[in-house]
This record gives C-alpha cells, structure tokens and sequence, in this order.
C-alpha cells in the first residue's frame, strides 16, 4: 500500500481513539448513552420464517451496552442489522467450506458472534474494536464457538499480526465477506486509503458491505434528515437534551469525516467492479461491493425486502428492484459498474 506509514499514522491521529475515546469507552460499559428503552426489531418489517425468528432471537440474547445505544440512534439500524445478517447465513449455507467473515469495528460484534453461533460454526468471524469495555460484553456470555475478537483499531489489523497469533491465525489467508460499519467516518475522511488497506483482507470474489453516513448533495436535504432521525426516531429511546448533547461532542467531530456516495463510489471503485446499495435510512447508507458478479447476485438473492418505512427511505429514484433479479433482489439501487479492474 502507497504511503503506508503516513496513512497509519493519518489513523492513529484519528477522533475514534483520540478526543472520542471517553464517549466510546464509557457507552461500551453501559455508564452513558443508554436509552430508556431497549430497542427491539419491529416485526412488522422483517418476513415471518423460523430461521430469521430464531437468528432475531439470538441476536438480541448477545447484545451488549454499545449496540442498545447504536440501535437507538440510527432509524431501524436494527431491523437492517438482521436483514444483512440473515443473508450472509443463507449464503453461507451454499457453500461447501465455511465462510470466513470480518466486521471492523462494530462494538461487541454481535451481528458477527450470532452468525457464527447460528451457523454451528459455517460462518467463522473476526469482530474489532479498539476498546476492552465492548470485549467484555463480546465474552458475556461465554466464550463463543468460532467467533474472535482484536482489541484494537482495525487498522492495526494487519496480515503480519493475523498470521502471527495462534487465535487468528486461520484468518491469515482472507475473509469472503467483510462489514465495514460506520468505523472509516470515525477516523477521517479519506476513503480511497481506507478501502484500500482493508481491501488486501479479502479475497478474491469476496464481499465487501460498507455501513455509513453520508453527506448530502444539498446541505439543507441532510439538515433536513437529521431532524427526521433525531425527532421521529431517536426521542422514542433518548430525552432531547442527551440526542443535543451528542450532536456537538460526537455527530459534530463525525461530520467533519463523512464523505459523499459519489466520493465514496469513486474510492470503492477503484478496487471493485460491481457496486449495489442495498439500503437507505435519512443520510445512511449500505453498499455492498464485489468483482465477482455471481457472488453479489447470490448474496442480493438472500435479501428480504429493505425493513424500514418509506418516508426514511430518500434514493426513491433508485428504489425498485434490479429487474434482472426478480422481485427478490430487493436492493434499493440496480447494480452499476464502477471504475474498478476490468
């Protein structure tokens, strides 16, 4: 990778692990930033079949402290979270030898640690997280079969420190599906490196899905979204003057490192062929992202349908389903080429 060291120490500047520590730290250990209710996913929105029942269960059985405030926070983050999980497991029951999956920097990785307890070991994953207070609740209930986790930031996840711990050892030759979620706009804005590090993990026809907040074309559109998020959405878990209090020590550092979709589609372009989005909520969005076309149709096939209501959903001129799919795709985006190798 180009300036490796600069872009290492680029991270190591970063707000995650700097002036945002404290918030991170204290809501990883439940002592802030938790809601008056624990939010649950509305099952009006997700399909009624055993296996997502039973993976929506689970899920809620592993959560710790940092995802009850996530949760919280972003419109029916939840409700996506096993949307996605519940395609990568049917997914990963296609294949002949277990999947390798990393998600980098998602609290307690419980999306992860269900998926590798669901799966009775088809799905091996990797959770990181630089703080020790979101391990502990990623050990809560026991050491889980499968499932691994860095204490670290993930750009101190390198293929040397894989290849040279017993634990992670069998991750050393790549992961099929990594989840990027919201952990690049904690560090900077620089995109095209930070894909392109943590590209080198995967392997070849492997997944990659990104999770973030994305700045609008119009500032007044995001302004606009932010209020449908904080008062249709997160007053239901947060009194006002907590959503106030995280908006100028948090959102206003966060801002400062989102990028646009157009921005972000030119830095994931420059390794992938084929990009979909997948999902929208006011100013998130998920991509999901692969030179394997025939791998990203698989993985889109296993998808239910967006489980979020309408008005939070604003890519409404890309809001049908891929023709070439069927009814089933149910991403909010046809598929593009981007700028990648041919």
């Amino acid at each position: 990778m180009r300036g490796l060291d600069d872009f290492l120490a680029e991270c190591d500047h970063g707000p995650r692990i700097n002036e945002l520590t404290g918030f991170f730290a204290s809501t990883a250990a439940g002592e802030s930033g938790m809601p008056i209710r624990r939010p649950v996913v509305d099952p009006r929105l997700l399909p009624s079949n055993r296996l997502l029942r039973k993976l929506v269960d689970l899920h809620a059985a592993r959560q710790g402290f940092f995802d009850r405030h996530y949760h919280g926070s972003i419109p029916y983050r939840l409700e996506e979270e096993c949307r996605m999980a519940y395609a990568v497991l049917k997914y990963a029951r296609h294949r002949s030898e277990p999947l390798s999956l990393y998600s980098l920097g998602t609290a307690e990785g419980t999306m992860a640690r269900t998926l590798s307890e669901l799966s009775e070991g088809q799905i091996r994953s990797l959770s990181c997280s630089p703080n020790a207070e979101n391990y502990k609740c990623f050990m809560a209930y026991g050491e889980p079969p499968a499932a691994e986790f860095f204490i670290g930031p993930f750009h101190r996840l390198t293929k040397d420190v894989l290849a040279s711990d017993a634990r992670l050892a069998k991750f050393a030759t790549g992961f099929d599906v990594i989840l990027e979620d919201t952990t690049f706009q904690m560090y900077s804005p620089n995109r095209a490196r930070q894909v392109e590090f943590v590209v080198q993990h995967l392997k070849e026809g492997g997944i990659f899905v990104f999770v973030e907040k994305f700045r609008a074309v119009d500032d007044n559109d995001y302004i606009r979204r932010e209020h449908q998020k904080d008062f249709g959405f997160k007053a239901r878990y947060f009194p006002q003057n907590e959503i106030e209090k995280k908006k100028a020590s948090v959102l206003a550092t966060m801002f400062n490192n989102e990028v646009t979709l157009e921005a972000m589609s030119h830095a994931v372009g420059a390794h992938f062929k084929h990009c979909v989005m997948t999902w929208n909520s006011g100013n998130f969005c998920s991509l999901a992202a692969s030179n394997s076309r025939s791998n990203l149709d698989r993985y889109l096939s296993h998808m239910e349908a967006p489980a979020i209501p309408h008005e939070y959903v604003y890519e409404s001129s890309l809001s049908q389903p891929c023709e070439r799919f069927g009814r089933r795709a149910n991403a909010l985006r046809v598929e593009t080429q981007t700028h990648g190798p041919a």
